[in-house]
């Protein structure tokens, strides 16, 4: 099947929640409204003709100056067919939450909650969506965020720290 036929295909199956599709370097990259992406990963997952069968990578944009300032973006393949596609969606920040893909590919489960650690963006039905990277209790903020500071939160107290230990 063609990226165009791809393209095509959930055109037609999702017209109410298919955005826009771009095509480069022989990649598909597809954007659906939020309320839809579960059921679009379902049918890219289940239906044979489709058959993306491997999820590569769960990852976030921040576009802090758009309405809907965050992007999530789930890349999966077709091994059996050797095609990529990109699935995406947009979240504002007042509501940063999209439904979980872990129940169609498990490998989606700690790639979700590096997302929510690193963006705060939440994810709806993750069965353990706790933080990855950052300490359990750090409530400093969302380190891959714009608006984060460069130094981190409380570089100040660090630095003066070491400063009176060196003397």
């Amino acid at each position: 099947m063609s990226l165009q036929q791809i393209t095509s295909q959930l055109q037609d199956t999702f017209p109410t929640g298919f955005v826009k599709a771009v095509e480069w370097r022989g990649d598909l990259a597809v954007t659906v409204t939020r309320d839809r992406l579960h059921e679009v990963a379902q049918f890219l997952h289940d239906d044979p003709a489709m058959d993306f069968d491997y999820i590569v990578h769960v990852s976030s944009v921040d576009w802090p100056d758009d309405e809907e300032r965050f992007e999530v973006v789930y890349e999966f393949y077709s091994i059996k067919r050797r095609q990529r596609i990109r699935l995406k969606t947009r979240v504002p920040e007042s509501d940063c939450i999209v439904d979980s893909l872990t129940d169609l590919w498990k490998g989606a489960d700690f790639m979700e909650r590096e997302v929510y650690d690193m963006m705060g963006i939440r994810f709806r039905h993750h069965p353990d969506l706790r933080r990855i990277l950052m300490p359990d209790d750090y409530t400093e903020g969302y380190p891959l965020r714009k608006d984060f500071p460069l130094r981190g939160k409380g570089w100040r107290d660090t630095f003066e720290f070491l400063d009176e230990t060196a003397r």
